[in-house]
């Protein structure tokens, strides 16, 4: 006959696995990739500059990393958005828009993927954007100038800042970019996947929200769902499962 004692503990040790995987899974959602800026933990920032202020409550980024974001040629990366003449500012607060995004959020776990770079270990690869952002983004940026499709590789660095290759032409973004899909994922390799979802659908991730409540962390869970990497049930925060965690333990073991 088994006693209740080795049921009891049977019992703590699912719930231990169960606690394990919700602390696990509550990570894809609220969490930093590992590359060159970023904090290692998410956190409240309190005074993020200009286009990057909307994260300041749970940001990736810190404020000397917003302000520089907002610099046309900041340290950063020492790119030059002027590659091609200057860029318009209508233009220019999109890509301002892009690095906020990039730098601060930290709802962007489901589709980090790792990598091998000397700037980065980790990247973001198809995050799903609504089609406004995409949209805007093309029809304010359809009249500026710029001589590559994609702006992660192919650079002349030989001075320290990002040249037109040798033997490239400047060319509108409209006739580079012909579309909106095209420039969100293009640009960056594929790090934007462009969606005919709307603002406030929950299946795309806004570049841009109102200071306040976030809309991006529903997004993120519900692709995390979708891709297997956390439960339906996981509905615990990640630090209401380490408690629980902590108390099953002292449980287990007494």
């Amino acid at each position: 006959i088994i006693s209740l004692s080795v049921i009891y503990r049977e019992m703590l040790g699912l719930m231990l696995l169960a606690m394990v995987s919700m602390a696990t899974g509550e990570d894809v959602l609220n969490m930093c990739m590992d590359a060159k800026h970023h904090k290692v933990k998410p956190g409240p920032e309190g005074d993020l500059y200009r286009q990057c202020a909307p994260w300041k409550d749970n940001a990736c980024c810190t404020a000397n990393t917003t302000s520089e974001a907002h610099n046309d040629q900041s340290y950063l990366y020492n790119f030059n958005w002027n590659h091609c003449g200057i860029m318009t500012d209508k233009c220019k607060k999109h890509f301002i828009q892009d690095t906020c995004f990039y730098e601060c959020s930290p709802n962007l776990g489901p589709w980090i993927q790792k990598v091998d770079q000397s700037w980065r270990r980790e990247r973001i690869l198809y995050v799903p954007l609504c089609k406004e952002d995409c949209n805007k983004w093309w029809e304010d940026c359809k009249d500026d100038y710029t001589c590559k499709e994609n702006w992660h590789k192919g650079w002349d660095w030989s001075t320290g800042i990002n040249r037109c290759p040798e033997n490239t032409l400047c060319r509108k973004f409209s006739d580079v970019f012909p579309t909106a899909q095209s420039l969100c994922e293009k640009v960056w390799s594929d790090s934007y996947k462009y969606t005919t979802h709307t603002r406030g659908s929950g299946r795309c991730l806004q570049m841009w929200f109102e200071q306040g409540k976030n809309p991006n962390p529903e997004v993120a869970q519900f692709y995390a769902i979708q891709m297997g990497l956390v439960g339906k049930a996981s509905s615990l925060s990640r630090p209401a499962a380490l408690l629980l965690l902590t108390l099953v333990l002292s449980l287990l073991f007494s």
